[in-house]
């Protein structure tokens, strides 16, 4: 019943902006869409009806009705709804992760939770999970949605369910991963460290062994903890964040297709192009002027998550 419930909160109140509490995103999609590439920031995305489909590096992740994702770290992820129509539209929630709340909820836990959390020997934690929806998780997600129907108790009950919610995360079937984003000293936050600094950074050249010291490892084990996280190597990484920046820039400016693979950081406008048309398809100019004629048909593009 409880996904009943949460289909018909989303589908009644999404679009609706500025209501939803504590970073809570509602969704609601009438048809498959194409996929969308964007950087992902720590979320959980529970889907009541219909199915999407994340990519990131060469890991397909779906997920459809009583199922949620966790993205861990900051990605460059490409996502699409694969089970969407007019009849039985694509109904989803998500919320923003906050490693502050994990960290505070690992304290409040004692030290069997908070052990469990450093535990030695663990493999390196998926930068993106996916799991079936336990009863808990999905009762304190309808009743955050819930308060969409009573904003004078927002402000005072959101941020109670919002621990809730990341407690339920915590202990549940993806709690190695979901523990590590709020520890400061964990393989996720060591990485999520090196990611952090490639995005601020993605126009200049990084050497591994520079990011490697800044995580605190050996080249060879921030290689492979890196990969393990993101899909990808440190150089993959920085070359998918280029070339979304890239996008970005085409869209926004009216910088031509040559000078903004100059200000992403290709040395030649050839190399973007031809590095360009294999991520999204098509070269830079008919990938910008699709996306126009696109925006000028929908008011927003729908999140991959």
């Amino acid at each position: 019943m409880s996904l009943d419930e949460l289909r018909s909160l989303i589908g009644r109140h999404a679009g609706r902006p500025g209501l939803a509490p504590g970073g809570l995103l509602l969704s609601a999609v009438e048809k498959p869409t194409p996929p969308t590439a964007t950087v992902a920031e720590p979320t959980l995305a529970v889907v009541a009806q219909g199915a999407k489909r994340l990519t990131l590096g060469d890991r397909i992740h779906d997920y459809g009705a009583g199922q949620y994702l966790v993205v861990s770290v900051g990605l460059p992820v490409t996502g699409h709804h694969t089970q969407a129509s007019r009849e039985r539209p694509f109904l989803g929630c998500g919320l923003t992760l906050r490693p502050a709340v994990i960290a505070s909820l690992l304290l409040e836990g004692g030290p069997a939770a908070y052990a469990r959390a450093v535990g030695r020997g663990a493999a390196t934690p998926r930068g993106v999970v996916v799991s079936d929806v336990s009863a808990d998780l999905l009762d304190a997600m309808v009743r955050m949605v819930r308060l969409l129907d009573r904003p004078a108790d927002a402000p005072v009950l959101a941020p109670m369910i919002e621990r809730e919610i990341h407690w339920r995360l915590v202990t549940g079937e993806q709690g190695a991963t979901v523990r590590q984003i709020g520890l400061a000293d964990s393989r996720l936050s060591h990485i999520g460290r090196a990611v952090r600094w490639i995005r601020d950074h993605h126009a200049e050249a990084i050497r591994v062994d520079d990011l490697a010291g800044m995580s605190g490892m050996s080249a060879s084990a921030f290689h492979r903890h890196f990969r393990a996280v993101t899909a990808m190597t440190p150089i993959q990484y920085q070359k998918r964040i280029r070339l979304q920046e890239a996008r970005l820039l085409l869209l926004s400016t009216s910088q031509d297709v040559a000078d903004v693979g100059f200000a992403v950081g290709y040395d030649s406008a050839s190399q973007f192009s031809r590095e360009y048309r294999r991520l999204f398809g098509v070269p830079p100019g008919q990938d910008v002027a699709r996306l126009r004629r696109q925006a000028e048909v929908l008011s927003a593009t729908p999140s991959p998550l």
